[in-house]
């Protein structure tokens, strides 16, 4: 009986809690995607200091798929499926020029970045944080390598300065946080930060889109990706006119670094993933960026952005049920069904 007892103890504190679930889950099906993406652009690179970066990138995705499988096997959890060989074909012929995977990996690492920090206050047991708080460390070491390269490469299309300050002030008038009418102040630099950042975001969405939906063969995943690509530019062009306001340059569009191939070398279940993942960091980026803006303009701009992305990613999940691509992630015991009587 106490033996009993003893095994019963050690399989509850090997249990992973809901939040570990969730959290491991959603890493491990994102990992399986930048693998596929990732294994095809280093098939194509060329320039030998962007192959670097992409070697490393995919490094840190095979270490985190084998980190958080064996998480899952301490822990007699299912292995997710994820995306695999099958979503993906090394020889098609390339859709991307390298400079843009340079582009791409920013916006990968930014994503990562996001997940890891938001996953490691809700991680209690040690193996699940430290690898939470050990993947962050890696992903921001490669967003700084990438970061880097850009610079050097001349292409990393920062925010513009500011002055520097005289002194220290304060707010004293409700002037500031008109938008519409009135007296309307410049964008200060909190908001030129997440203008920026949602730019990049939006920009590097546009171009993977356009070339997921050069090679799209589903008449319904051509449409939502033609969709998204609407979203992008629509967003993209209400973002810039904010900033042009205040005679502050926007960053420049990629899709010239987009080929003219019509070979999709990614599976049309991972292109919908694919984007209703980006349109998901929006939603995260664009609540941020709300989070910390002054102006009523700027903050109902958000809100309607929001709600276009916010669709969006319903429409994208209905395409992935409909068509039995959406694995399901770790849900709670639904109690009124095990209380029902049957």
């Amino acid at each position: 009986m106490k033996r009993q007892r003893q095994e019963e103890k050690e399989r509850f504190n090997n249990q992973l809690t809901s939040a570990e679930m969730g959290k491991l889950w959603a890493a491990y099906q994102g990992n399986t995607m930048g693998k596929c993406v990732l294994s095809y652009f280093l098939h194509h690179v060329e320039d030998a200091e962007i192959k670097k970066v992409v070697e490393s990138a995919l490094g840190l995705t095979n270490t985190f798929m084998k980190d958080i499988k064996r998480i899952f096997v301490e822990a007699d959890f299912p292995i997710p499926i994820g995306f695999t060989e099958e979503d993906v074909n090394l020889d098609a012929p390339r859709l991307f020029y390298d400079e843009f995977y340079l582009h791409y990996l920013r916006y990968l690492a930014k994503a990562g970045t996001s997940i890891y920090s938001a996953a490691v206050p809700a991680m209690t047991r040690k193996d699940t944080r430290d690898f939470f708080v050990d993947s962050l460390k890696k992903t921001t070491e490669l967003m700084i390598d990438v970061h880097d390269l850009l610079t050097i490469k001349g292409v990393l299309g920062n925010a513009p300065a500011a002055p520097r300050p005289d002194g220290i002030d304060f707010v004293n008038r409700q002037s500031f946080l008109h938008g519409y009418f009135g007296e309307v102040r410049p964008l200060h630099g909190l908001e030129v930060a997440h203008l920026y950042d949602n730019l990049h975001n939006d920009i590097t969405s546009k171009a993977v889109i356009l070339g997921f939906s050069q090679g799209a063969r589903d008449r319904k995943v051509l449409k939502f990706l033609n969709r998204g690509r609407k979203i992008n530019t629509s967003h993209i062009d209400k973002f810039t006119n904010k900033l042009k306001k205040d005679n502050i340059a926007a960053p420049g569009l990629l899709d010239h670094l987009v080929t003219p191939s019509t070979i999709p070398p990614f599976s049309d279940k991972l292109m919908v993933s694919h984007k209703i993942d980006m349109f998901s960091m929006k939603i995260r980026k664009y609540a941020n960026g709300a989070s910390l803006n002054g102006r009523k303009d700027i903050g109902a701009l958000y809100a309607r952005c929001l709600l276009d992305v916010s669709l969006y990613v319903e429409d994208g999940a209905n395409i992935m049920i409909d068509n039995g691509w959406m694995e399901q992630p770790p849900i709670m015991v639904d109690r009124d069904q095990l209380s029902s009587y049957r």
